[in-house]
């Protein structure tokens, strides 16, 4: 078994205006810093674009369409003031969410023992019919979709360390029973949701607020006490990840205080849950992180752990 790299050039044809932190600059620090040696034994394959079919699990044709129809020839249009659409974006955005299905698929067939998909634009604040925080589709909802309704599992796990709480992930699996969604997040921050008494349809909503200044050792000791119980009731048949790096100290958009080696921690102990009960699957998608080499040394330290997972999976059989 293997650990697999999902990207596509296409993430570097979403080009934002000039000093937006969601830039191409991210895709091509990750890039480089996987380039390097420790990492050519990862299964890189190029993303798919996602087909309407898998989108439209979580948004309708109206909202497909709109956003398809607000992408300019040249320049770009804002969806709203963080989020805008350019020519190459709704390609890139088909890559990423493309990425995670076909991510979801490998894991589950026993192709790979986990998977990282590093395409832009991010997807966990797209909400039903809104684009906002950058993002245009839930991409992490749309592979737990995906692995519901078309590949049979009963149960998923969506786990999102990203700094800001994923209210369109909430928002897309609401009302799904099957999908336990479990967030860290800072509070107050961007967007303002995320409580803890938002806890989804069937409950199966779990929100951990953190306040601002919260560091490793307080981040490892909540994600000890609350998010692995949590995972240990859920029981998932695949462990999905919205892996965002901006609660790192040197992050520019929040104030949380954790450390290259906090994100390879939380890499090891979602390996060890998806060992517990889905026998290694694990799919992470990458969300936020925007100090480029932040970003580079965290996504680089979360890739390490699953690769030697991987390679002690083979060592194991």
């Amino acid at each position: 078994m293997t650990t697999a790299l999902y990207s596509h050039p296409a993430s570097r044809g979403h080009r934002m205006p000039e000093g937006h932190p969601e830039c191409v600059d991210r895709i091509v620090a990750i890039e480089t810093a996987l380039a390097a040696p420790e990492f050519d034994s990862l299964l890189r394959l190029e993303a798919p674009e996602a087909d309407d079919a898998a989108i439209l699990r979580c948004h309708p044709q109206r909202y497909l369409d709109r956003v398809a129809a607000t992408a300019p020839a040249s320049g770009w249009a804002a969806l709203d003031a963080d989020t805008h659409i350019m020519a190459g974006s709704l390609p890139a955005a088909r890559r990423a969410a493309g990425a995670a299905v076909a991510a979801v698929d490998l894991v589950l067939d026993g192709d790979a023992q986990n998977a990282f998909c590093a395409l832009r634009p991010p997807g966990h604040h797209a909400e039903h019919e809104t684009a906002m925080g950058f993002c245009l589709f839930g991409n992490v909802a749309i592979a737990a979709k995906h692995a519901l309704d078309v590949r049979g599992l009963s149960r998923v796990a969506i786990v999102d360390f990203d700094v800001h709480h994923g209210n369109g992930t909430q928002d897309l699996l609401w009302d799904d029973r099957r999908a336990v969604f479990i967030s860290t997040h800072q509070s107050p921050l961007y967007p303002g949701s995320g409580r803890m008494h938002e806890r989804g349809a069937h409950g199966q909503i779990v929100n951990l607020p953190l306040p601002p200044g919260t560091d490793g050792a307080e981040y490892r000791a909540i994600f000890t006490s609350h998010v692995i119980p949590a995972l240990h009731a859920a029981r998932p048949e695949l462990i999905l990840v919205s892996a965002g790096f901006d609660a790192h100290m040197a992050d520019p958009l929040a104030e949380m205080n954790l450390a290259t080696d906090d994100f390879a921690w939380i890499a090891g102990q979602l390996c060890d849950l998806a060992q517990t009960y889905c026998d290694g699957r694990l799919v992470s998608v990458l969300e936020g992180g925007y100090d480029l080499t932040a970003l580079a040394d965290s996504a680089a330290a979360f890739l390490r752990v699953l690769m030697a997972r991987s390679m002690k999976g083979n060592a194991d059989e």
